[in-house]
């Protein structure tokens, strides 16, 4: 039997700490994944629903985009995906008695662990403008005042719509369409928070915003270089990966302000090995760079090749890049002093990775968030793309680029056209397949509608999943901005914090999660996602819904649409929630690369979309080749008596569900306000281990934030550097503090200080 949720919120401002950990996954990873999972779903719907979890048959994990091998292995899951099952599939309930209980300023004052562990929605939910509770509302009234408060507006651009990436292909679409139909491109996305720097960088330099490698490229490669990532917490499928790369030779070199317990040693629980013995030793070399110092690190490696007889690809270079002379200029202006500076390495340690660079013919980079959450983000992108064109590590077989991708499907979302700033090929495939002339003027990003809200240019927030509030930046701004809405409505399947923090009106709307059974007139139905490695197939739910009132994605966009844009628009929506293949019909005539996608997706594992650098080394850039950059080395520099702190999440959290107050790895247990500090860096600023701290960041407009309460942690990062989980921190950093180029939020280089707490 499934346990109840917690009555109380626990206390979770006095963790407990011990010694970090070595090594990742094991039996302690199959033991805690078991009993969340049997606290939330029980013993026999775990077993039945974890066994289907990314199989060919089966539905694509809700958690991590991470692909899967084309052989299945019996339990094809992770720890942190058996606990995102086991979220979506409890047996909890918010029934329309528990929002009768629970004021939404009751429900306010609750941390995001309460919230979720409360169990799935069931009803549509309405949030009257003066109103207390929120109140149950048929599906039918619910569109009324969708369509009512869109219709108010004095331009369709006063409304945003948002999007997570677990939105199907499907569904996507259709949003996108709804979305352009209505008249706006305002459609920001939870990759603006992410990835956008990944897509901005490669777009430019390679013509294609994605990865250039498939899953078996990594099994290929001499050298995997993964930067600014934790496998072992975020994509935890991917240290089986490494591993079999390892075992084909391969060597990696891991560059990270934190030792990660996943990258030291995975114990895979699949193999006698993993679960009795010592596991596999997975990181050749660990740079543990200074925040920030990735773009001078890669330029002292690329300056160096420059500098090594023979370790160009003279034939590539001169065949398929374009501006190497600039490049290689500027690059060979470089100095040892400020590159120490900028990464706090050794000299001796880059040398012992370009030794490693040099062994190798086939080289892939992998990176994350540890990359693109920065001010200079995009030319530290770039850089890498330089340090693998230097010897021809493009359109190689075990060779490329391998930005991971966090959400599942947060790739195939923007495929499907989430993107506010659409590409005009695009927007014409759309005029010519649906007869109506979509808006041509960009849109919104997640800072933009930010702002908009803010400052009143925007009225109706419409998110599709996700939590927006606990996701972006500047907390107290962006809940300020959120009530200044007319009407939010979240699709959601959880209740969280962006369901109390709301405009004058409110909605929430249930839906289905991947694991259900998804029945409409045209029989059963199945969804698309496409996964970090650009491989598209199918996900087929088997459980009974958790409540008759819920609607799938597709069938809610398709029901808004028929009330918003009512009979004057000729889109086939009725046909569109009957029978989801219809939807890829036109998908297939709109997006390259989906051409036949009901046959394609038909097929066991589905099918690899085209990238044209990977297939052909041809690259669709304005110069119609694969572009060199040439930009300044930027990091960022610390006052006298600060730290620069990088915001990140626990073991027990996925973006921002909080499955439990541990991180097991790093020796937390019980909490989550802590500042992970260098012991030399704590002592030098009077912070004994186990004292309490308010983390205070400041910057150029004289303007501080505070987080209050957080415990000081002595931990082996790199000097000067500090860490601490997100959403806690987002509060200190400003909306306008982003990325170059992309807008990106520069959750990753904070600078802060430390001061005693005003209260513990």
């Amino acid at each position: 039997m499934a346990g109840k949720p917690p009555a109380s919120d626990p206390v979770q401002d006095a963790p407990e700490v011990g010694a970090p950990q070595h090594s990742a996954v094991g039996i302690p990873a199959i033991t805690h994944a078991l009993k969340i999972s049997q606290q939330q779903m029980g013993v026999r719907r775990t077993a039945l629903t974890l066994l289907r979890v990314n199989q060919k048959n089966g539905f694509d994990c809700p958690g991590c985009a991470w692909p899967e091998d084309d052989k299945r292995h019996t339990a094809e899951f992770c720890e942190n995906g058996a606990k995102a099952v086991a979220e979506e599939a409890t047996l909890r309930r918010v029934t329309p008695d528990f929002f009768a209980a629970h004021p939404v300023a009751d429900l306010a004052t609750r941390s995001g662990y309460w919230l979720g562990q409360q169990g799935r929605l069931t009803h549509p939910m309405y949030l009257p403008e003066d109103g207390t509770h929120y109140e149950p509302v048929t599906w039918d009234r619910a569109f009324d005042i969708i369509a009512g408060e869109l219709a108010a507006l004095a331009s369709p651009d006063e409304a945003v719509f948002y999007t997570s990436g677990r939105t199907s292909n499907e569904a996507a679409f259709l949003y996108q369409l709804f979305a352009r139909e209505f008249g706006t491109n305002n459609l920001p996305d939870c990759s603006n928070m992410c990835h956008e720097s990944s897509g901005s960088a490669l777009t430019e330099t390679l013509g294609v915003g994605k990865g250039s490698v498939l899953l078996d490229d990594l099994y290929r490669a001499d050298l995997i270089i993964v930067a600014g990532q934790n496998p072992g917490t975020n994509h935890p499928r991917m240290l089986s990966a490494l591993e079999k790369a390892k075992a084909a030779g391969a060597k990696i070199i891991s560059i990270n302000p934190l030792p990660e317990a996943g990258l030291e040693r995975f114990k895979n629980p699949q193999t006698p090995r993993g679960l009795a013995g010592g596991g596999t030793a997975l990181t050749d070399l660990f740079l543990q760079v200074r925040i920030g110092g990735d773009q001078a690190l890669f330029r002292a490696l690329n300056r160096r090749i420059l500098e090594t007889e023979g370790a160009l690809d003279t034939d590539f270079i001169r065949d398929h890049t374009h501006g190497f002379e600039e490049f290689a200029d500027l690059a060979r202006t470089g100095d040892w002093d400020e590159t120490l500076r900028a990464t706090g390495l050794t000299r001796e340690e880059i040398e012992r990775a370009l030794a490693m660079v040099l062994a190798s013919e086939r080289t892939i980079v992998c990176w994350a968030m540890g990359l693109t959450q920065h001010k200079h983000s995009v030319p530290t992108i770039q850089e890498v793309v330089n340090f693998l064109l230097l010897r021809g590590n493009i359109g190689r077989p075990g060779a490329g680029v391998c930005p991971v991708r966090g959400h599942s499907n947060v790739q195939g979302d923007r495929t499907m056209g989430i993107f506010e700033r659409p590409a005009p090929a695009f927007l014409d495939a759309l005029e010519k397949e649906f007869g109506f002339a979509p808006p041509r003027e960009h849109g919104y990003d997640v800072v933009r509608a930010i702002r908009a809200l803010r400052d009143g240019h925007a009225k109706v927030f419409f998110a599709m999943g996700g939590n927006f509030v606990a996701a972006t930046p500047d907390t107290d701004v962006t809940e300020a901005a959120i009530r200044r809405a007319r009407l939010t409505v979240h699709v959601s399947t959880k209740l969280n914090r962006s369901h109390t923090v709301t405009g004058a009106r409110a909605l929430i709307l249930p839906t289905l999660g991947r694991t259900e059974r998804d029945r409409q007139a045209g029989g059963d139905q199945f969804v698309t996602v496409e996964d970090s490695m650009g491989m598209v197939h199918a996900s087929r739910g088997r459980l009974e819904p958790a409540g008759p009132q819920l609607l799938s994605e597709p069938a809610i966009v398709a029901r808004l649409a028929r009330r918003v844009l009512g009979p004057e628009s000729a889109t086939p929506w009725e046909d569109f929630e009957r029978d989801y293949g219809t939807i890829r019909d036109r998908i297939a005539r709109v997006i390259p690369g989906f051409e036949d996608f009901n046959t394609k997706v038909a097929r066991p594992g589905g099918f690899a979309l085209p990238h044209a650098p990977r297939d052909s080394r041809s690259f669709p850039t304005a110069t119609g080749k694969a572009n060199f950059t040439a930009a300044p080395v930027e990091y960022p520099t610390l006052p006298e008596g600060r730290l620069l702190l990088q915001t990140l999440r626990s073991h027990d959290q996925y973006n921002t569900t909080i499955y439990g107050l541990d991180d097991r790895y790093r020796g937390i247990r019980n909490g989550r306000r802590v500042v992970l500090v260098h012991p030399d860096d704590a002592h030098r600023l009077g912070f004994p281990d186990g004292t309490y701290a308010d983390l205070v960041s400041e910057w150029a407009d004289g303007r501080e934030r505070r987080a209050p309460g957080f415990r000081v942690v002595h931990y082996p990062t790199a000097r000067g550097c500090a860490a601490a989980y997100y959403p806690e921190t987002n509060v200190l950093v400003p909306l306008d503090h982003t990325a170059d180029t992309s807008n990106t939020p520069a959750s990753k280089s904070v600078v802060i200080r430390l001061e005693t707490a005003r209260e513990q």
